[in-house]
This record gives structure tokens, sequence and C-alpha cells, in this order.
């Protein structure tokens, strides 16, 4: 019954991605949309390949050095096989690859993947603070021009929200009631518990979650940790500005522009559904709207950044599922105290 709900579930996020894709395409006019395809400068787009690349190569240095701090020592290229095939999972099943990733990490380097999943969760915290970093900066620098979009979003996410808050107090009523429920009878029965299979096994999970998530506070390389994040998030800018340069309608725009699109793309790029399809191309050709460029051509740089950009996860991906499937399954690993 399980399974039935997560194939329904992820069905209906293709369905979603399927309408948003109609959607985006509903207004556009194919004829003009191809014509900037066929003149596109494909040399600059295989420069932004390259910098994802390097960017893929440092988020995989980045997650290894998380390990550092609890005794794991996963190799470089088993990190990163288990990064690109979670990213190729992404493509298909939303939000799946984090788990997908743990559980390659577990397969070849034998780390658990309880303590992968918490180095995980620190590595989204981050790149959830860096992505507000860029809108702020971008706000400030543009904020003429991008204060309406940006408010147009925001109040509709209000509006949202205050349709939805008496649902939203009931069920923080009720998490707060569970949890302090749950809380009273764990203390009251703590003794009884520490002898159950069960709770074991669920507060050793929590712990090695625990331990991945603190991982960044013990780190001796903190200045190299920082290095990476900032370069990760510079290689994204690059892609968003350099692929300007790629279409004539674009190529004139200024570098505060690369700040919007890197902005609005990330937003698109983190809504759940497969991708970001559909998402991320209604909201960077309205971004692009902004800055006098016409909507095909708003699309046809929207198509291309992403088409590439996912033809490349999909490349890598599968080489280095294949790669990992090949790996040769390290026995059980003593952790470094």
């Amino acid at each position: 019954m399980k399974k039935i709900a997560n194939v329904l579930k992820y069905l209906l996020l293709l369905a979603v991605s399927v309408f948003l894709m109609a959607y985006a395409l509903r207004s556009i006019n194919f004829a003009a949309v191809k014509a900037e395809l066929l003149r596109a400068d494909y040399v600059w787009i295989g420069v932004t390949l390259l910098l994802s690349v390097a960017g893929y190569l440092s988020r995989a240095i980045r997650w290894q050095m998380q390990y550092a701090p609890l005794g794991y020592k996963p190799g470089l290229w088993q990190s990163y096989h288990a990064l690109m095939v979670g990213y190729l999972a992404n493509v298909v099943l939303p939000r799946a690859g984090e788990v997908i990733r743990c559980t390659f990490l577990k397969r070849s380097a034998n780390v658990p993947v309880n303590v992968s999943l918490g180095t995980v969760i620190t590595e989204r915290v981050i790149d959830l603070l860096m992505l507000m970093m860029c809108t702020g900066f971008t706000f400030l620098l543009e904020f003429d021009r991008l204060h309406d979009f940006f408010l147009k979003i925001f109040t509709e996410r209000y509006h949202g929200f205050q349709q939805n808050l008496q649902t939203l107090y009931l069920l923080g009523v009720v998490a707060v009631v569970g949890t302090g429920s749950i809380g009273w009878y764990i203390y009251k029965n703590i003794a009884k518990l520490r002898r159950n299979a069960f709770f074991i096994k669920v507060s050793d999970f929590m712990r090695g979650l625990w331990e991945g998530i603190s991982s960044i506070q013990r780190m001796e390389q903190k200045g190299a940790f920082i290095f990476h994040t900032v370069f990760i998030w510079l290689t994204y800018y690059l892609t968003s500005y350099l692929a300007f340069f790629a279409l004539p309608g674009t190529a004139g725009l200024s570098w505060q522009a690369g700040m919007a699109i890197l902005v609005v793309g990330g937003l698109g790029m983190s809504a759940p559904v497969q991708g970001g399809i559909g998402v991320y191309h209604i909201l960077v050709r309205t971004a692009l709207l902004l800055y006098a460029v016409p909507l095909d051509t708003g699309m046809a740089y929207a198509l291309i950044t992403h088409t590439t950009g996912a033809l490349l996860v999909v490349a890598m991906g599968g080489v280095s599922l294949v790669a990992s499937l090949l790996q040769v399954k390290r026995k059980p690993a003593q952790q470094v105290a």
C-alpha cells in the first residue's frame, strides 16, 4: 500500500510539472524560440557546463570534509559518485535523491545512512542561507526593478498562508501536544524503553543523525569549507550570467541581471517538482521581462540553461551510477574515535 501511495505521489508531481510546463509555453511563439535556439552560441553553454562540473566536484569535496570530525573517511570519488546518483534521482523523484545518495555512500564507503542524512541536512541549511543572502543582496541592487516581482511572489504566499492559518494553528497545537505527550511517556518509562529493541534502533538512528548535523561544529578545516561553499555559489552565478552571452537577445544584460536570474532560478529549482520543470521556466522568463527581454527570448534562455543542465546531470549521474554499482563494497569500517 505504501509503495502504491509513493507511486501516486510521484505521478501527481509529474502531472504538476507537465501542467506548469504547458502553462509556461501557452503564449510562446515556437518559431521565434526555435530561431533563437538556432542562433545561440553554444560555446558559452559549454563554458557554463564546465563550471557546473567544477561546482559538483567542489560540492563532493565539501561533503567529504563533513565526515572527518566523525571519523569516517569516504574517498573523494565515492562521495562524488553518490552525490551525482542523488542528483540523477532528483530528476525523476523530487527530494528522493538525498536519501538515495546516502544509501549509495553506505554501500561504497560503509558510512551509516543516518549520519549521512545529518550531513545532508546541514548542507541544505547552508544552501538555504546562501540563497537568502543572495536574494537580499540582489534585492538591494535591483530594488526598483525587482521589488514588484518579489512582492507578488511573497504576497501570494502570504495570502495562501492566511487562508490556511487556522489549519496551521491546529496542526501546531497537535504537534506540541503530541511531542509533549511522547516526551512525557519516554521520561516516565525510560528504564523499560532502554531494553526495547525498536527504541534502541530509533535512539541510535537519531544519535547518528545528530552527529551528522553537528559535524560542522567540530570541523578543523572551516576555512576550506567556507571556500568551497562560496565557490559552489560562484559557479551557480557564473552559469547564469555567462549563459546570457549565448543568445543575442540577452548578451547585453548586466551582472546584476545575472544575480537576479541566479536567485529566481534557485527558487524555481527548489520547487518540489521533477527538476524544477515548469516552475523554473515561468520564473526565469518572467524575471527577464523586467530587463526588457522579449518573452520568446526569455523562454529560449530558460530552455537552454535548464535542458543542458539537466542533460549534464543525467550524463554524469548515469556514469556515477554505473561506477557505484561496479565498486566493490567495503568491509565494515572501524570508526576512528
